[in-house]
């Protein structure tokens, strides 16, 4: 009977076999959909559990990984502040580095400025110097012909001179060399002396213009030659030579040129300096009045000197010749004692001789004994035996 329509039914063995797979196969899929179903909720089960594990795992890592991440920020942070910090440092050091060079620039930018202005003063002024000297000569010229020029570069300087005679050379003596009988003469004789009328400078001037150049002297150091024989010849102490030749030299336009390496005592100047070599040379002439003075002192007392010298070389002479005459006496005396030394020592070799022959005698008197007296002499003998036995006898009485 079937259990779901409650039929009856014939079922053979064949049927039944059949009916029974069925069965078996029925319950067999049931078991196995059980079976899966249950697998399944336990793999559903594990992978829940591996997966809450692995969450678990991942959030303990992750914990850890955000503390990392955490701390590398942090570190990071710092880093980045140290970062700012070095970077503001450096900036500041930078600005005041910056400051700094900026002020140096600036000092050195008012340094050069005032240098400039310095240098662009000074050369203004010596331009205008060389333009006031130009301007100067090129009027001297203008005013005058050639054949004037060389006469009035003298003028003007017997000109500057008078203009100071009253205040500043009240006793010198400045006038034309007219003395022309060593074959030369110079153009102006400087002189001046001090209170008492003692000279104490003199100086030899020659003026030499433009105008005065020739084919075989055109430079200035072509009158040195002649300029220090007249030196020579009128007897002053200085040569100087007043120049407009070479105007173009640097040399003889920077003032003051001492050329005593060439000549003693020659300088060359242009008309400006013609005052000031007089004044320097006369000061420095003045200066040294003292000094001379010192001196005459000093070669008057080389006369008193040279006096008591001389005394002492009469003295010297007389005491030479007296002790020459003593030492000759001396000598002759010493000879003679000499020759009294050499008697005495041969009267001492006969002393001495006489003294050896003494000690033998002597020597042999000591060594006679009665014994060799009365030896070979039986006579003696008894008697010197006679008289011991009568001094033995005496003394035992």
């Amino acid at each position: 009977m079937c259990p779901h329509c409650h039929t009856a039914f014939t079922i053979d063995e064949a049927g039944y076999a059949d009916i029974v797979q069925q069965v078996r196969t029925t319950e067999f899929e049931r078991s196995l959909t059980e079976r899966l179903a249950l697998a399944d909720q336990e793999k559903k089960a594990e992978i829940a559990l591996v997966e809450a594990r692995a969450k678990g795992q991942l959030d303990k890592e992750a914990a850890a990984k955000d503390i990392e991440i955490e701390r590398l920020r942090a570190d990071v942070r710092a880093a980045d502040v140290a970062r700012q910090l070095a970077i503001k440092e450096a900036v500041t050091l930078l600005e005041k580095e910056r400051d700094d060079l900026a002020r140096d620039l600036q000092v050195k930018a008012t340094e050069q400025q005032l240098l400039e202005a310095t240098l662009r003063d000074t050369h203004s002024a010596e331009v205008k110097a060389k333009d006031e000297q130009i301007a100067y000569y090129k009027d001297l010229k203008a005013k005058l012909s050639t054949k004037m020029v060389g006469e009035t570069l003298e003028q003007h300087c017997e000109i500057e001179f008078e203009r100071l005679r009253a205040t500043g050379f009240t006793r010198a003596y400045f006038e034309k060399d007219n003395d022309a009988r060593g074959g030369s003469k110079g153009d102006y004789i400087f002189k001046d002396s001090d209170e008492a009328g003692t000279e104490f400078i003199s100086i030899m001037f020659e003026m030499k213009n433009e105008a005065d150049a020739t084919a075989t002297k055109k430079k200035n150091e072509d009158f040195f030659k002649e300029l220090d024989k007249d030196r020579t010849e009128k007897g002053c102490e200085y040569a100087v030579l007043v120049s407009l030749l070479e105007p173009d030299s640097e040399l003889y336009n920077t003032g003051i040129v001492d050329v005593s390496h060439r000549y003693p005592k020659m300088y060359v100047v242009r008309p400006q300096f013609f005052i000031p070599i007089i004044t320097l040379l006369r000061n420095a002439a003045q200066n040294s009045l003292a000094y001379r003075a010192e001196l005459e002192r000093v070669k008057e007392q080389n006369i008193d000197i040279t006096n008591f010298e001389n005394k002492l070389e009469s003295f010297k002479s007389g005491f030479a010749r007296n002790y020459d005459l003593a030492a000759k006496k001396f000598r002759t005396a010493i000879e003679e004692i000499d020759k009294t030394i050499d008697h005495l020592q041969k009267t001492k070799d006969a002393l001495l001789g006489s003294e050896d022959n003494l000690r033998l005698a002597n020597n042999k008197a000591e060594d006679i004994t009665i014994k060799k007296l009365t030896r070979g002499n039986p006579t003696m003998a008894a008697k010197f035996d006679e008289v011991r036995t009568n001094q033995t006898e005496a003394l035992e009485d």
